[in-house]
């Protein structure tokens, strides 16, 4: 390639001009993993785009040095900034500058190598045409409402104008990424090819500029006469889950789509719209906040252990689900149990999670033939990673891991995944207790991303790392913990649950309190959550905790004695229908009840931090917003106690 130096020097990006006078321009932030839009770095593309410009050449190929394109705006720029004004500053930037790639007058192509987030996505659509790497890691999502704000570098005004209005907040709205093919199926994507020709195909689409797509007819009515039942239909979608009062940024895209077409600068002076009025909310300051908890998280977990081998002993919902996860990650997976009829459904279940997830014959086939049922337990001796997940019972796990210590490789992680029993009580069992360490998965394993690394008093330090770095392989977030009855996550459940329950035992609705806290804004209330994780669970944990027969509740023992355990018996504290709680209305009810209910929680926080079974505040907070679903809008409970309280 001949070699153009424009006059700028650029720090983050570099351009060339090919023999077919292609202009292949390529970001690589300097100094980061990631590529991700400084302001730096959007004025560099700024000056890189004209300079190119002025070359002429017969078309653009924008592209990333990095293992995956462009990770979105780097939010470290938001915790910079001292007004509303200023953030509108950074979003002018960006609203220019993609404005002027969009105006070039050659074709322009994003060549999209791996995840596509927020800005990432607003250049591609800024691009005439975006080609996408045929990828399990190729992901295209707009996360901007995840922080409490919007995609206002033309995001919310181009892409329902590209794959239409429901297709288009079914991103914007929620968060939710799509993979390279779904993006080729919606029309955000032209194609979406496997690497060996990814980079040719952007020559070919790029140097041919077929014509671009046209939105049909459906798309739009209703980008048009449609607009206002659209947006009033999505709405009602938007309430079922967030309320505009903790999360005002869903329902302020929605208004700038409507009344603006998706343009920040006209909506300035629109509360209902303002990029300004969203960043001027706490609930932005928390997200961002959370955001950088979850990115201490995955700090925790970064190690040069890499596993290829799990033995997952126990084939129940739990132990089948994170032998899942594990095989869906790429894992090879041996799981045991006592005979075959108790292994046939975790691989059902385990199929049926591939499908979902996974979407692709190919692919479901490969994690399927990942997961390799094995009664003997043999698997044991090749593993590199053994978890324990059989019933809670001291005797049971103690004769299980003197048989695995005998077996297994001599550097292999001995996991136990016990949500009651002390580490140093199984431990008793073993002729090295220092290899023992617990990996805490909760239910359901698919969807909560938390993982509590238990280091017990005789854990060595590398075994607790090595199982934070496999956590972190896994795709889940690694929290380290000390041994303690209940951890960090059930211990402060576990009064706020017990609490509930007494409530109930005086003669207050469950709908009632699972009203209260779903206004606090847990995502379910008590009774709900106490039907979803099991009745007998709950029990058998509280008793673990409290060691006080004498206080458990009514409810809670007769229900489990009636073998009325909550969702999975169809019958708990509500009856259950295709899998949804049939509830009757709540009471009515005061603030005095949120706080009756909340102030277990809160105080048990509190004392945790205190004992050490976490290392500070924040990693507390952290653990509880992605481990009891504590509200993110909210910051974390002692971010609460300490800054919200008083605000509500």
């Amino acid at each position: 390639m001949e070699r153009i130096d424009p006059q700028v020097l650029l720090k983050h990006w570099r351009w060339e001009i090919d023999q077919d006078r292609l202009a292949w321009l390529t970001f690589d932030k300097q100094g980061e993993s990631a590529n991700t839009f400084s302001r730096q770095a959007l004025e560099e593309l700024r000056g890189a785009l004209r300079a190119i410009g002025a070359q002429k050449p017969k078309g653009l190929i924008i592209r990333s040095a990095k293992d995956g394109f462009i990770a979105g705006a780097d939010v470290e720029e938001f915790t910079r900034f001292k007004s509303p004004q200023e953030a509108m500053a950074f979003v002018k930037l960006g609203w220019d500058v993609f404005q002027e790639l969009s105006e070039l007058p050659f074709p322009t192509t994003a060549m999209v190598n791996g995840f596509c987030m927020g800005g990432g996505v607003e250049l591609a659509l800024a691009c005439r045409y975006r080609v996408a790497l045929d990828d399990p890691k190729t992901r295209f999502a707009l996360p901007e409402v995840m922080l409490g704000i919007m995609p206002a570098w033309h995001g919310v005004q181009w892409l329902p104008k590209l794959v239409g209005p429901a297709a288009a907040f079914d991103m914007l709205l929620t968060g939710k990424s799509v993979d390279a093919r779904r993006a080729k199926r919606i029309g955000l994507a032209d194609q979406a090819v496997p690497l060996r020709i990814l980079e040719n195909t952007a020559r070919m689409v790029t140097l041919e500029a077929p014509p671009r797509r046209k939105p049909g007819l459906l798309n739009r009515l209703m980008a048009g006469p449609l607009k206002g039942l659209v947006v009033s239909q999505a709405r009602k979608q938007v309430a079922k889950k967030a309320r505009r009062e903790h999360y005002p940024a869903p329902y302020a895209i929605l208004e700038l789509w409507r009344k603006y077409d998706g343009n920040p600068f006209a909506a300035s002076s629109d509360p209902s719209a303002s990029v300004e009025s969203l960043f001027a909310h706490p609930t932005t300051a928390n997200l961002i906040r959370i955001f950088f908890l979850q990115e201490r998280l995955k700090g925790l977990g970064k190690g040069d252990f890499k596993a290829r081998h799990v033995h997952v002993v126990g084939a129940g919902v739990m132990g089948g689900d994170i032998a899942a996860i594990c095989a869906m990650r790429g894992l090879t997976v041996t799981l045991q149990d006592t005979a075959p009829d108790r292994l046939a459904p975790a691989v059902k279940r385990s199929a049926q999670l591939f499908k979902r997830r996974l979407r692709d014959g190919l692919r479901v086939r490969d994690a399927l033939d990942r997961l390799i049922p094995d009664v003997g337990g043999q698997g044991a001796r090749q593993a590199d990673v053994i978890i324990e997940a059989i019933f809670e019972n001291l005797q049971a796990k103690r004769e299980l891991f003197a048989r695995l210590e005998a077996i297994a490789k001599p550097g292999a992680i001995l996991a136990t995944n016990t949500s009651s029993l002390k580490l140093a009580d199984i431990a008793t069992a073993l002729k090295d207790p220092t290899r023992l360490v617990g990996i805490h998965f909760f239910n359901p394993v698919p969807l909560l991303q938390l993982v509590e690394v238990v280091q017990g008093a005789q854990t060595r330090p590398e075994i607790a790392s090595n199982a934070a770095a496999f956590v972190r392989q896994i795709d889940k977030l690694p929290l380290p913990v000390k041994d303690s009855p209940g951890f960090l996550v059930n211990r402060v459940l576990g009064p706020y649950m017990q609490n509930a329950f007494r409530l109930i035992d005086e003669g207050v609705k469950p709908e009632t309190l699972d009203a209260a806290m779903e206004e606090f804004g847990m995502p379910m209330g008590p009774a709900e959550l106490a039907d979803t994780v099991g009745l007998d669970i709950c029990l058998a944990a509280g008793k673990a905790l409290v060691k006080d027969a004498t206080s458990v509740p009514r409810v809670l023992s007769s229900k489990v004695e009636a073998g009325q355990l909550g969702k999975k018996t169809g019958q708990g504290i509500y009856r259950w229908v295709d899998g949804k709680a049939q509830k009757g209305a709540p009471a009515s009810y005061g603030p005095e009840l949120v706080e009756k209910l909340i102030g277990p929680y809160l105080a048990e926080a509190e004392r945790v931090v205190e004992e050490g079974i976490v290392a500070d505040a924040d990693l507390a907070d952290a653990g509880l917003i992605f481990g009891t679903g504590f509200a993110p809008f909210r910051g974390g409970p002692l971010h609460y106690l300490q800054h919200g309280k008083a605000a509500g």
